[in-house]
């Protein structure tokens, strides 16, 4: 049974990142339709119920309230701030140069979390991070990517300014996890983001407005909400009960496996090219990802067995 606590997070690990990838090509296609706020509404608004839907069939016990509080403020920052700058950024450039500006997150979690959460830095981390990080340039096409047409330098900032607020959110969310149930804490999270994301919308800013959700097909809606269910919901949660039992430099290295999810479902679906170096890259990152799940078997869990 220990061995196998062990390994779990590895996998929930991986199965959040094939969440987000898949959910990120679904996103680049639906802002084509849709504003980038009013798109973040449609996706947390069926995640956030379905979330509470499920603390309460279960029984969840709530933490103290004093736990409550910087969980708000870690859902106002993300999904509330960081996606909002995401999805505005995300509009402004392709899907493969989205997924290469994330790739930048494992190496800001690692400082942040060696500098707030006193993390050790070992040499086969980094390692592991930098080949990773190699895949990922190869498989987004970094030389191409950057000076390709449709790439906006705007938004690559705005995708860069989301990620820095996703490293922040997992150094401390890593710092809180022990003090709340997984799914209750995502689901204060993804309300407190909801919030966020409807202020906005009724600020009648250029990124949504209420009228725009009127007009909306059907269909998309439901597009956009399966998407707000994997991206947020199911993503969130698994991330959040792996990062229970590793540091959270490990928990964000996986993340460079989305671009293997990601890149291969944007040439799938959105007609982007791949060229042989990116699979050379995917080969890469699954090397590094091999190698990262046995760093994970191999860190003793940090909180007492339930």
């Amino acid at each position: 049974m220990r061995h196998h606590s062990r390994l779990s997070p590895a996998v929930l690990l991986i199965v959040a990142c094939a969440l987000w990838g898949a959910a990120t090509v679904l996103n680049k296609a639906l802002l084509t339709s849709i504003s980038p706020v009013t798109l973040l509404i449609l996706q947390l608004a069926p995640s956030a119920l379905i979330l509470w839907v499920a603390v309460f069939i279960r029984g969840t016990r709530f933490p103290k309230r004093s736990v409550i509080a910087p969980l708000l403020m870690l859902g106002l920052l993300n999904p509330g701030i960081s996606y909002t700058l995401s999805l505005v950024g995300l509009a402004r450039v392709s899907a493969s140069i989205s997924t290469l500006l994330w790739a930048a997150e494992p190496l800001m979690i690692l400082g942040l979390a060696a500098v707030v959460l006193r993390e050790p830095v070992g040499w086969r981390l980094i390692l592991v991070m930098l080949v990773g990080g190699l895949g990922v340039a190869l498989v987004t096409d970094v030389g191409g990517g950057l000076t390709g047409s449709g790439n906006d330098p705007v938004g690559m900032l705005l995708l860069l300014s989301a990620v820095l607020c996703c490293a922040f959110y997992t150094v401390f969310s890593r710092k809180i996890s022990e003090a709340a149930d997984p799914l209750f804490v995502v689901a204060v999270q993804q309300t407190a983001g909801l919030s966020w994301a409807l202020a906005l919308l009724f600020a009648q800013t250029p990124f949504g407005s209420p009228g725009e959700i009127s007009a909306i097909p059907i269909s998309v809606l439901a597009a956009a909400a399966v998407s707000g269910l994997l991206y947020y919901a199911a993503a969130y949660w698994l991330y959040i009960t792996a990062l229970r039992s590793v540091p959270a430099a490990v928990a964000g290295s996986y993340f460079n496996l989305i671009p293997v999810f990601g890149v291969g479902l944007a040439y799938a679906f959105l007609g982007e090219r791949l060229v042989p170096i990116q699979w050379v890259g995917a080969a890469a990152i699954i090397i590094a990802a091999l190698e990262l799940v046995r760093l994970t078997r191999n860190i003793a869990p940090e909180r007492p067995a339930e």
